[in-house]
């Protein structure tokens, strides 16, 4: 598994050239993308850097050019946090839009979207979004493992402990985020890249709990 953090210091930065970790960037960010590094594009509707739909497929088109589609994991779609039905909405007049442009098209999987259904064959890659209880919880696993039967990957997204990168372990994830590297930098990147290690020797320990 592959963990997406923000560039925050030149030993992050040096971690994500050397390819130990990715980039994750939004319209808001402003931050250059390392030389060599894997990154993924957020939308930044979670929280306060969402600039409006127009303005975010420019920035993302324009990202993307800079930067290369072959070193772009995928791009989410603009999605309503948390509301399903709005997610549903939101996003499926984007994703062949994020295709179009040469990269994966993640869709965010929200609480209860089970209920309504995921456009599987619109997307490349489930981005588990919603509330902690949710994402963590066995609906959210069984969509994983689902994603991951069709050929499909998957992201879980603020994942910030140890716990919860064990739970994304466990559920498939090919990728997480997290700020977690953003808050002293240093000292977290030697710790993340500790977990990192427990999980890739022994994956099988881990658990949900």
């Amino acid at each position: 598994m592959l963990y997406l953090g923000t560039p925050s210091g030149p030993d992050v930065r040096a971690a994500m050239s050397a390819g130990l970790i990715g980039c994750m960037t939004t319209p808001a960010q402003g931050n250059v993308i390392p030389d060599g590094a894997e990154y993924a594009c957020d939308n930044g509707k979670f929280g306060k850097g969402w600039p409006g739909a127009d303005a975010w497929y420019a920035w993302l088109t324009r990202t993307v050019e800079r930067y290369g589609a072959d070193r772009c994991l995928w791009a989410v779609a603009p999605d309503v946090p948390f509301d399903a039905a709005g997610t549903l909405a939101e996003s499926l007049p984007w994703l062949a839009r994020i295709r179009a442009l040469g990269v994966p098209a993640a869709f965010a999987a929200q609480d209860d979207c089970d209920a309504l259904g995921l456009p599987w064959d619109e997307f490349d890659v489930l981005f588990l979004a919603g509330s902690t209880e949710w994402k963590t919880g066995p609906v959210a696993e069984q969509l994983a493992r689902e994603a991951t039967e069709r050929g499909l990957a998957v992201h879980m997204g603020r994942v910030n402990s140890r716990q919860r990168l064990q739970t994304a372990e466990w559920f498939g994830c090919d990728t997480a985020d997290g700020t977690y590297l953003a808050f002293g930098p240093d000292k977290n990147l030697a710790r993340l890249r500790g977990w990192l290690a427990e999980l890739h020797h022994t994956p099988s320990l881990f658990g949900t709990a």
